[in-house]
């Protein structure tokens, strides 16, 4: 029961991040994807730094105590080389969050998240593809339901770009009135997900690699590995915002519309929501790293559908509104994510 306790915890977070990061996403700013990662990576960072502080400290009595939720908090079997051996797949996966993090700005999260998690599917795709072909010491085969699972997402991301792109000018100016997304009428918005999807699939496949291999003594070692690369992009983030583009990091202009059409510039603070955001990605992943060292994996495919929860949020707390055809797409896609979670052990 503990264990799938923690699954709806990390759900919950993951599907948290989207809805906050969306939230603090300021359209206007083109820096705000590089705030977004500013605050993931810190955070992330920070839990290293603390897991690293505590195991050497206590590290034998946390594994004495053998509880999975301490062990997930303030352990880990990090050795600098994991760094290394780790960086070509958390760059990838970082890199899609960057991206993802830039959609953001010029698309609707319940269409964007969607999409983002299909990446699942494909990496299976990929994953069986390689496997057929012995990269990995045991083949993996698809059966016909994960077939319909991979075909039901394929047809609703396909669908969701062609409705996004050919959707009536008038139509999409009424349904995102107030949100100004710069990119809605062009292809550009539906291909950033798309391309978060590629890169975080190639990055699942990079996992498996590294697992078959047996590089890391453990997931832990794996996962403060990824927060140290995340750490890294942080301190880029902030560089890059700071010293090359010259901006403010912590303040945003932004511009307001008053009611007599006036428009008003001004410097607002470094969003609460991102940092709200960037703390539920940290403990989605912490409680996501429990589940994984735990012997009950079944409820690993329940997490991977925090999309369908992202989405809900979206409807609920942004308001989002969509045409009938973007919601037929976004359930095609929906069911096959399930399907395949629920398939996939």
């Amino acid at each position: 029961m503990i264990y799938f306790v923690f699954a709806l915890i990390a759900l919950v977070c993951w599907s948290g991040s989207d809805l906050f990061s969306k939230k603090g996403t300021v359209q206007k700013d083109n820096s705000s994807h590089w705030r977004v990662i500013f605050a993931v990576g810190a955070i992330m960072g920070l839990h290293a730094i603390i897991t690293l502080i505590v195991t050497y400290f206590a590290g034998d009595k946390l594994l004495e105590l053998d509880n999975a939720f301490l062990l997930s908090f303030f352990y880990t079997d990090f050795k600098p080389m994991d760094f290394l051996y780790y960086l070509p797949v958390a760059f990838l996966y970082l890199l899609a969050m960057v991206i993802g993090y830039v959609g953001l700005r010029y698309i609707e999260l319940s269409i964007s998240s969607p999409i983002c998690n299909a990446s699942g599917s494909l990496a299976l795709l990929l994953i069986a593809i390689l496997g057929a072909f012995g990269v990995f010491s045991e083949p993996v085969s698809l059966g016909v339901f994960e077939i319909i699972a991979v075909v039901l997402i394929t047809f609703g991301i396909i669908w969701l770009g062609y409705v996004e792109y050919h959707e009536d000018d008038e139509i999409k100016k009424i349904r995102t009135q107030g949100k100004d997304f710069k990119y809605t009428s062009s292809l550009i918005a539906i291909l950033i997900p798309i391309i978060y999807l590629f890169l975080d699939a190639i990055a699942t496949v990079g996992d498996e690699i590294v697992y078959d291999l047996e590089i890391f003594v453990s997931d832990y070692s794996a996962n403060t590995a990824f927060e140290f690369t995340s750490l890294c992009f942080a301190i880029f983030a902030f560089i890059w915002v700071k010293f090359v583009k010259k901006q403010a990091f912590f303040k945003i202009n932004k511009e307001e519309v008053l009611e007599d059409g006036t428009i008003v510039k001004k410097a607002v603070p470094f969003s609460k929501f991102l940092i709200i955001g960037g703390v539920c990605e940290t403990i989605g992943q912490i409680f996501y790293m429990a589940v994984v060292a735990s012997p009950y994996v079944q409820f690993l495919p329940m997490i991977s559908s925090y999309c369908v929860l992202s989405v809900v949020w979206s409807r609920l707390f942004l308001k989002e509104k969509l045409s009938i055809k973007h919601y037929i797409a976004i359930f095609a896609t929906l069911i096959g994510i399930v399907l395949l979670a629920i398939l996939t052990e």
